[in-house]
């Protein structure tokens, strides 16, 4: 398996740990206005939905500037504690609610021999090792995109052919120079190639179809996977109880609200909201699902204990 290492990308952990995020969201007091809330993207990839939420949280009467911190970020950063055998976000941090997620599309040249996923996916059934892939840095979304992929199908997961790019411009390169046979990435960052008819999309992600975008899922395409690239909101590790019902009860207000649909529907993100004990247990769910297909690829020790979690924590 060729690899290139990109373990830098995942900051989101280290951000909740030290209580500051790297692109803070201020917004101005008026009337009427509720609980107060400080929040925080936990990296430059989560700017544009901190933002959006702060936004809608603003505009669902919370004053955003100062107050209780809230952090914004998701799965890469989960995935990137498991590369660097960091504590997991549910270490870290108290879960809050899930806000959105992007859809991922898996691609290919428009002359590739593949004319429908069930081609591609019997080519990496019986070759996974001479079926070159291409996507984001190893061990991030697109990655465990495949490796679920890899699993759902029955291939040995250890043999993918996954090479990890800094960007998906780079992706697209390497999949149109011919280095790979296939591509996955955020449907946004692809849709613009797909219209000119350079790449062809065989499958998405979500669970079911996205609007106004003529592709099968990959449920429908006879693998069970439901996968976007997630993003949430966390409190401090130390939160009070009280302190984290009423950041519950504003996510659940905001998550709800026709601004943050609105907000959704522009950037082009599936609103998946999901708060509290609910949303902790999935949480747990995702960190075993998400440590399971990193040790598949062969990236984590296979001997890494698996944790208790939702039904045996500290109340979080």
């Amino acid at each position: 398996m060729r690899r290139r290492r990109f373990v830098a990308w995942g900051l989101g952990v280290a951000a909740i740990a030290a209580g500051c995020g790297t692109g803070h969201v201020t917004g101005g007091a008026g009337a009427g206005r509720r609980a107060e809330f400080s929040i925080n993207p936990g990296g430059r990839r989560w700017d544009r939905v901190g933002q959006a939420f702060a936004g809608a949280a603003r505009t669902s009467g919370y004053e955003t500037g100062t107050g209780t911190r809230i952090t914004v970020t998701g799965l890469p950063a989960l995935a990137a504690a498991e590369l660097n055998n960091a504590e997991t976000l549910l270490d870290t941090a108290t879960p809050l609610s899930r806000l959105a997620g992007d859809v991922e599309v898996v691609v290919v040249p428009a002359n590739s021999r593949f004319k429908d996923f069930a081609d591609f996916g019997a080519h990496l059934l019986a070759r996974p090792g001479q079926t070159p892939l291409a996507g984001g840095p190893e061990g991030a979304p697109d990655h465990l995109l495949f490796g679920l992929i890899a699993k759902g199908l029955g291939a040995d997961t250890r043999q993918v052919d996954y090479t990890g790019y800094p960007s998906s411009q780079e992706a697209m390169i390497a999949l149109l120079s011919g280095k790979a046979s296939a591509a996955a990435g955020l449907l946004p960052d692809w849709r613009g190639s797909i219209g000119q008819g350079r790449v062809r999309a065989l499958a998405v992600s979500s669970a079911v179809r996205v609007p106004d975008f003529d592709v099968p899922t990959l449920l429908e395409s006879g693998v069970r996977v439901d996968f976007a690239d997630w993003t949430a909101a966390f409190g401090p590790d130390d939160m009070p109880e009280e302190s984290r019902a009423s950041a519950i009860r504003m996510c659940e207000d905001v998550t709800g609200s026709p601004g943050w649909r609105a907000a959704c529907r522009a950037a082009g993100w599936i609103s998946i909201p999901l708060s509290g004990d609910d949303f902790a247990r999935w949480l747990g769910s995702e960190v075993e699902r998400t440590r399971a297909v990193l040790r598949d690829l062969g990236l984590v020790d296979a001997t890494k204990a698996t944790t208790c979690w939702g039904s045996c924590g500290n109340g979080h």
